[in-house]
């Protein structure tokens, strides 16, 4: 056991019960933020992750309630910031809109912790950290942008959610299905105390050895903390030469066909979203090869979830590819299936957004 565990306040329990795993495999004490039918469950059951690991042909099963650190939950009018090391933002960006979670963002942003956001989309405080970006008005992409406003740049940093998981379907909604067991890339905070906790968390991850079969066995799905806060930007190229050329005009695809479907077409946008990261200041070595994500990108078999949440009905989802858009206008930068990507977006929403007929 750690001689002093981190604690952890997580505000979502789909995607980041992956992580809140890792940490509490790490001896490290995890409290998430979710809706009450998950508090309830998690609370009684705990979490349980799948987990594929090279060498072995099913899933490594890692159940909360047989780990060293503890997982819990709460709801978000209970959760109390200050009892807490760190917060962990694991929600997708129009979540946090919502009014009880709203409040508490509020509540979190008066705290003066520390925070970490594993979103896709990146928050406003953490844009202001990076220069030539961070003075740019892109409030028109968040659903509320005054959610952000109380937050201090130099207390939030972003990890680059590179690891797939998802939901399984007709299961429990404390279980989790890992599909790509990447990293987590997270840039430093502004201060070294900060930034300290995080390389703590690094090391405690990269040092879990787990029992299997009578084995010790190395889990994949690290935590790799980067000096260079432009690191995590290196998510927009998959993103939007990915993730949103899910999003049909009629209807979705897998990332897989998305990617592969005209690998040309689709490496012309991922490089061109580079040059744009590279413009507003990332090198590229912050980047991540092309070749590299098409590969893995083979192994993505379902529609991202920004394409499930549009087909599902959703009236907002996170809008990176806004962002892009935004951002390349600003640098005199235009893509045309970068438009088209947003376009289609945009028209989903216009039509999840038409009132019922009566």
């Amino acid at each position: 056991m750690n001689a002093s565990p981190i604690n952890i306040l997580m505000l979502g329990a789909s995607y980041g019960s992956l992580f809140a795993t890792k940490l509490a495999l790490a001896g490290h004490n995890t409290t998430m933020v979710c809706l009450p039918q998950e508090e309830q469950l998690i609370n009684k059951e705990g979490t349980l992750i799948r987990l594929p690991v090279r060498g072995h042909d099913a899933p490594v099963e890692l159940r909360s309630t047989e780990l060293e650190g503890k997982i819990t939950a709460c709801s978000a009018d209970s959760a109390k910031p200050e009892n807490y090391d760190l917060i962990v933002l694991a929600m997708q960006e129009p979540q946090y809109s919502v009014k009880g979670v709203k409040d508490l963002m509020q509540r979190i942003a008066k705290s003066g912790l520390p925070c970490v956001s594993i979103m896709n989309m990146p928050p406003m405080p953490y844009l202001r950290r990076l220069p030539g970006i961070g003075e740019q008005d892109l409030s028109a992409a968040y659903t509320d942008s005054e959610v952000w406003s109380a937050f201090n740049p130099k207390l939030m940093t972003l990890a680059s959610p590179d690891p797939q998981a998802f939901r399984p379907p007709d299961e429990p909604v404390n279980v989790l299905q890992v599909g790509l067991p990447t990293n987590f890339k997270v840039a430093r905070f502004e201060s070294d105390e900060h930034t300290k906790m995080l390389y703590q968390l690094q090391d405690d991850i990269a040092n879990i050895r787990y029992q299997v079969n009578g084995s010790e066995i190395e889990l994949p799905v690290k935590l790799k903390v980067h000096e260079s806060v432009y690191v995590p930007l290196a998510k927009w190229l998959m993103l939007v030469s990915g993730n949103y050329r899910c999003v049909g005009e009629s209807g979705m695809q897998s990332i897989k066909d998305a990617v592969h479907s005209d690998l040309s077409a689709t490496k012309d946008v991922y490089q061109w979203v580079g040059k744009l990261c590279v413009a507003y200041g990332a090198s590229e070595s912050d980047l991540v090869p092309f070749e590299k994500y098409a590969a893995a990108a083979q192994g993505l078999q379902k529609p991202s979830s920004a394409a499930r949440a549009l087909a599902a009905g959703a009236k907002n989802i996170e809008r990176v590819d806004k962002v892009v858009k935004t951002l390349a206008g600003i640098k005199g930068m235009q893509h045309p299936e970068v438009d088209a990507i947003v376009n289609r977006v945009d028209t989903w929403l216009e039509k999840n957004r038409e009132p019922e007929p009566a």
